[in-house]
């Protein structure tokens, strides 16, 4: 968590005023409740079912990618129940254990009057309630395209009912449908500091799975996450990107592009409304909704203080299955997943076909070794003897014909054909009278 920038906001401070749709208050008085001695405003707009709505051109794209059904059945949920969700997702961190308790004990919407009529007594619900504007979030979701799923919604995720805390609500942007995309998913995860190895793995491993319909769920964060999601890409695979802050803030900065590909594949997902940052605790929230997501959990690359071990081990507690890829025994960034494995936690998975194996229960779809596809190399896409003598270049400073031949171990007449092929192919380059890999 250390590439955290500093972030002086909460994600709230742009709010203005409060106001509160007449459906979350008490369904007996429809009465407005004094807070901290100003009055909610009280009205029957439907601004709020309006930015709940997940809205037509997504609900287009969900049948055409999904199948879903012209006649599929409204979600069962009150627009009350959906409009208290909401603003408990501004009011309460996730896994509040104050928040989850009330709100376990009354309902969102009981809960959410409790907090009007007792402030002083829930002071740390209050302070955000008061700046909250649900009219200005309504906006905010309309610019960015975001929208916002409830539990009983048709994209609403099934696997995070399982969470001993379900998250209030999800914040989610991106062509794709993400109840279809998790249920036929794998999390790759990993440390953010990766080697060049573990970031090859776990692009190889999305490639491999997502040739056969299975989406990869990850982070979005530097090193395997970033493999993961691009990997998938490349395979044109659906992938699932669960971040720690607001849907509409890019983090890290340096992945806007990524991110941008990653909404017209697939979705970008948070239980953090738009405009909150991406706190150091909120990471740690984030890891269970990935653990959640995916019927199973790959580390690919992790230390043994790795964030990604949480996430294995939330996976875990799920009854998800959970693997791990081997690295040097001698490799302190390998060293989590080895614990993983020595611990019982995770099965040793080597790539696609292991993984695959291990979420057996996608059933007749699953890869084998000889369906698998190859993550193509360069200098596959030219001869065996023009591959020698490419082994045989430099990669930085150009050398000669006869050197080049000498340490192919080949003639030069011979050597002369296959730099014309690597020239061809654009894995050479002649550079001062010399060659040198291109």
């Amino acid at each position: 968590m250390t590439d955290l920038d500093p972030v002086p906001d909460d994600g709230i401070s742009a709010f203005g005023a409060a106001t509160l749709d007449a459906s979350m208050l008490d369904p007996q008085t429809r009465r407005a409740a004094p807070l901290g001695g100003a009055l909610f405003s009280v009205t029957e707009s439907t601004t709020l079912g309006a930015c709940l709505d997940p809205g037509p051109a997504h609900a287009a794209a969900r049948a055409d990618r999904a199948g879903a059904r012209d006649d599929a059945p409204a979600p069962a949920m009150s627009a009350g129940e959906r409009a208290a969700r909401l603003v408990w997702a501004h009011i309460a961190e996730p896994r509040d254990p104050k928040a989850h308790a009330l709100v376990d004990a009354l309902g969102h919407e009981e809960a959410l009057s409790a907090v009007e009529e007792s402030p002083d007594k829930w002071e740390n619900f209050t302070t955000r309630l008061r700046a909250l504007d649900l009219d200005e979030q309504r906006r905010r979701l309309d610019v960015v395209g975001a929208r916002v799923l409830v539990p009983g919604d048709e994209e609403w995720p099934t696997g995070l009912d399982e969470l001993p805390e379900t998250p209030h609500a999800l914040f989610v942007i991106g062509e794709g449908d993400l109840a279809c995309a998790a249920e036929r998913s794998v999390a790759l995860v990993g440390a953010r500091a990766a080697t060049h190895y573990g970031q090859r793995i776990a692009a190889q491993i999305a490639l491999g799975v997502g040739a056969h319909g299975v989406s990869v769920v990850s982070g979005g964060a530097f090193g395997i996450d970033a493999a993961a999601h691009r990997g998938a890409l490349a395979g044109d695979a659906d992938t699932v990107c669960v971040v720690a802050g607001g849907v509409d803030r890019v983090y890290p900065t340096a992945h806007e592009e990524l991110f941008a590909r990653v909404r017209e594949r697939g979705v970008i997902v948070s239980e953090m409304p738009l405009g909150f940052a991406p706190m150091r605790q909120r990471f740690l929230h984030r890891n269970r909704l990935i653990a959640a997501l995916a019927p199973g959990t790959v580390v690919v690359e992790a230390g043994l203080r790795s964030g990604s071990l949480s996430t294995a081990r939330r996976a875990e507690e799920l009854n998800r299955v959970v693997g791990a890829v081997p690295g040097p025994v001698t490799s302190a960034a390998s060293a989590g997943c080895h614990e993983l494995v020595r611990d019982g936690v995770a099965v040793l998975v080597t790539g696609a076909e292991d993984v695959m194996e291990l979420v057996g229960s996608y059933g007749p779809r699953a890869t084998t070794r000889d369906t698998l596809p190859v993550l193509a190399r360069p200098e596959d896409a030219v001869g065996p003897r023009a591959r020698l003598v490419w082994d045989a270049l430099p990669l930085r400073e150009p050398t000669s014909l006869e050197r080049v031949a000498r340490t192919a171990g080949r003639p030069e007449r011979e050597v002369v054909s296959a730099l014309g092929e690597l020239l061809a192919a654009g894995l050479a380059a002649r550079e001062d009278g010399g060659w040198r890999k291109a």
